[in-house]
């Protein structure tokens, strides 16, 4: 009988393998649960993989060479080391990381959790240096029914849409065309040092120069990067109209929408709704969106969204759209979970209810007269401790 009781070593064995088993049963009923916006996500990053393939058919049409060392999922979205429009140093890893479809479901996210709807006007920074996440952005925005004014800067970093022939202006005019994506680039500069190309060779410049015009894009061309600046805030204002500017978007290191390299750093990747006035070295077009309040995405730190989103680095093959934890978590089942821990309360509360009536039975008797000691050894002797 005492054997049985919730001291002993069979009741506290049977309790713990309850437990054992419940953990099982709830760890393994895990099941996939679609994360927020779904469906809009999914969208997004089909239509970026469909933007990729066309680039990448225009490509291979006009003979250009995939070099499949430096872009092994062959995405001729992975540009040459240098060109003469080539004005940074650039990250390979970052580049081919970001040409993963799916960084489209996570422009859809950030923009929902900002609040905005369809047909908000939403001001973005381009620039050449990565390609992959223009088509990421221009995906979502499209996906979303958004508006975007989008102004460029063609200069590129390595790796990125450096062909001079084939900058970042062209293959968004020849996405157009397709009628893949609806909106392109009102405005551009040729980006760089000054964002006037400082650090180009005459011939890089003249380059760019060409590729704005035969794009019918306005050139944005000021002696002083202030300039730059005040003409984009203009651009974007007169374009969005009443309705104002909901969001702004900032893919890679653009001098005149970050205002200085360092503040590249200091604004953290992703989303930040309302952008903490520190004492920033420069006041780009980045502070002067947050300094209205208006939501910022700076998409320039990849690895960091990598980190933070569970996005794979330089996958191979490429993710297909749809995988990966922005659509879909493993999350606990509910009603296993419940069951599981119904179940073990139960039978606690079973033996705790036995327990009680044995103490009620006096089966707990203490006897006053004979010394601790002898009691204890009595307990060991009935419990077969």
């Amino acid at each position: 009988m005492y054997k049985f009781r919730a001291k002993s070593k069979i009741v506290l064995g049977l309790l713990f393998l309850l437990a054992l088993l419940a953990l099982i049963a709830v760890e393994n009923g895990k099941m996939d649960q679609k994360q927020e916006w779904y469906k809009e996500k999914l969208e997004a990053a089909k239509l970026c993989q469909m933007a990729a393939a066309r680039l990448k058919s225009h490509r291979l049409e006009k003979g250009v060479f995939v070099d499949v060392v430096n872009d092994p999922n062959q995405t001729a979205l992975i540009g040459q080391e240098f060109t003469l429009i080539t004005t940074d140093r650039g990250d390979i890893e970052a580049k081919l990381s970001s040409t993963n479809p799916n960084f489209a479901a996570l422009i859809v996210q950030f923009l929902k959790e900002a609040g905005l709807r369809r047909n908000d006007h939403v001001a973005v920074a381009f620039t050449g240096s990565f390609p992959a996440l223009n088509l990421a952005v221009l995906s979502a925005l499209e996906a979303l029914g958004m508006k975007p004014v989008i102004i460029t800067s063609v200069g590129a970093s390595n790796f990125g849409a450096n062909d001079p022939y084939f900058t970042w202006l062209d293959m968004e005019s020849m996405l157009v065309e397709s009628g893949i994506f609806h909106c392109k680039s009102v405005a551009a500069s040729i980006g760089g040092g000054s964002d006037i190309g400082r650090g180009l060779s005459p011939e890089g410049r003249e380059l760019i120069i060409k590729a704005i015009e035969r794009n019918g894009i306005e050139l944005i061309y000021e002696k002083h990067v202030e300039g730059s600046i005040a003409r984009r805030l203009e651009i974007y204002r007169k374009n969005a109209g009443q309705q104002g500017i909901k969001a702004f978007i900032n893919v890679g290191g653009g001098i005149a929408s970050l205002g200085s390299p360092v503040n590249g750093k200091l604004i953290p990747a992703g989303l930040t709704e309302f952008l903490p006035l520190h004492n920033f070295p420069a006041q780009g077009v980045i502070i002067e969106m947050g300094r209205q309040k208006v939501p910022i995405i700076h998409l320039l730190n990849i690895n960091k969204l990598l980190q933070d989103y569970d996005l794979p680095e330089s996958p191979v093959p490429l993710p297909e759209p749809g995988d990966g934890g922005i659509f879909s978590k493993k999350m606990y089942s509910i009603p296993t979970t419940a069951i599981a821990t119904g179940i073990l309360v139960l039978v606690i509360v079973l033996v705790y209810i036995s327990e009680m009536k044995h103490h009620q039975l006096g089966t707990e008797i203490v006897d006053n007269d004979k010394p601790v000691e002898d009691q204890t050894n009595d307990d060991e002797q009935e419990y077969g401790i």
